[in-house]
């Protein structure tokens, strides 16, 4: 049961005469008990007369996905089985991540009819977002007292990672394309796969001279190349500990599952197959097998509910998942912490065992906050924190150097600039050849 405001209200208002003119103690006792039976009586008779809100029947009507960040509606429909025409007040109990304001709505739901009541969701949390409960307030006729029902009504929102990277994809397929000679500009050099013959033109390497079609042609003819195409690129993502980080304003795991959403649309418009793995010292996510957009769909729905874990990443592991996948030399890209040697030092005791077989690309992301520290010194405090910002980014760059001497190519960057910075590697690698 609920009361009013209004109830409240009113039994100040009776009280009052009580108050101020009651002399006798007796005297107003006994009308203190009339006027709070009365009142009482009249609370009671008006619970009685509200509709009775477990007499409602509530079906969803609910998106089953939505990009984070994404305004969607949750609607309940509420269907009065009972006698008695409702006037009630309903919340929809969604978790706070689901990102759904505190709405409480007024409806009036005729005896057998069905009304709907509508909730805007906005997401601020990958993942399952579920709603367990709907609360109906149903009140009486003078809405002085109610009847309160908690029902279940489960719900659940997928919300998949945004994918904002997407906006650098248009740029990355002409770019592409201009290395697989699709377009009008054409870019020289050498590929790994068989293209077509051309007239020899001065400054060709002579390295690509066609004997054969020369003797037929009595012509100087070389051959072309492309980058190779059906290679494989297969993704680590650690979601260990230090993936929990959070930089600007995402996680580093967010900002790894932007790189490897880009990447992946870029390399399976290339023609090349992706493999991800989401790993820590288990597998939380895998998807391998698939191309196209349905390989995106697979990524952004494996990797909704994938939150960091406060375990270390088993680098150990590593060559291991690799085999897994494949034992032809393929394209390993990290998507990992990689900014002290204390926390990379597994990793670079792993890496030989990698590189040795497969082109291996580390990626992390950088604070850019930790730049302008090494700015700022303008007082004691300011200078100390400044040295250490300086001791930072010297480990850092002394990590990177260490993966480069073991074969591994480094890519850094901020959180909104590693997607494309893993991209246009890839880009190079292909257009030199090496992948």
């Amino acid at each position: 049961m609920a009361i009013s405001g209004i109830y409240v209200g009113l039994l100040l208002v009776g009280l009052l005469p009580i108050v101020l003119f009651g002399t006798d103690p007796a005297g107003a006792f006994t009308m203190l008990g009339v006027v709070l039976g009365l009142w009482a009586l009249l609370g009671a008779l008006d619970w009685f007369l509200a509709a009775a809100p477990r007499r409602t029947a509530i079906e969803r009507d609910l998106p089953e996905r939505a990009r984070l960040g994404e305004t969607i509606t949750s609607t309940v429909l509420l269907t009065n089985l009972g006698g008695r025409g409702m006037n009630a007040v309903v919340r929809d109990a969604w978790e706070p991540s689901a990102g759904a304001p505190r709405l409480r709505q007024k409806v009036s739901i005729p005896a057998g009819e069905r009304r709907a009541v509508s909730t805007p969701l906005k997401p601020w949390r990958r993942g399952d977002r579920r709603s367990e409960f709907v609360v109906i307030r149903s009140w009486g006729p003078l809405r002085l007292a109610a009847r309160q029902a908690t029902l279940k009504a489960p719900g659940r929102v997928r919300v998949l990672p945004p994918f904002n990277s997407r906006r650098h994809l248009p740029s990355r397929i002409a770019r592409l394309r201009e290395l697989d000679g699709q377009t009008t500009l054409q870019v020289r050099g050498q590929g790994t796969e068989f293209d077509s013959l051309r007239d020899y033109v001065r400054g060709d390497d002579v390295r690509s001279i066609d004997w054969r079609a020369t003797a037929r042609r009595q012509e100087l003819v070389v051959r072309t190349w492309r980058p190779e195409r059906d290679r494989r690129v297969i993704i680590v993502i650690d979601t260990g500990r230090t993936a929990a980080a959070r930089i600007e304003d995402e996680t580093r795991i967010d900002t790894a599952i932007e790189s490897a959403l880009l990447l992946s649309a870029l390399a399976t418009r290339a023609g090349d197959r992706v493999d991800l793995i989401a790993y820590d010292q288990r597998v939380r996510a895998r998807v391998q097998g698939f191309t196209g957009s349905t390989l995106l769909s697979r990524i952004t729905d494996a990797m909704a509910d994938v939150e960091p874990e406060l375990l270390e990443m088993d680098w150990q592991s590593l060559p291991r998942l690799v085999r897994e996948v494949t034992t032809q030399r393929s394209l390993v890209v990290l998507l990992t912490t990689a900014d002290n040697v204390g926390a990379a030092r597994e990793l670079l005791q792993t890496l030989p065992s990698v590189t040795h077989d497969h082109l291996v690309m580390v990626a992390s992301v950088t604070d850019p906050d930790t730049a302008r520290l090494t700015e700022q010194l303008g007082d004691r405090d300011e200078v100390l924190r400044a040295a250490a910002a300086e001791r930072a980014l010297l480990d850092a760059q002394q990590v990177r150097r260490a993966m480069t001497r073991l074969g591994a190519d480094t890519v850094t960057a901020t959180p909104y600039d590693l997607p494309p910075r893993v991209a246009d590697r890839y880009l190079e690698l292909k257009k030199a050849g090496r992948l």
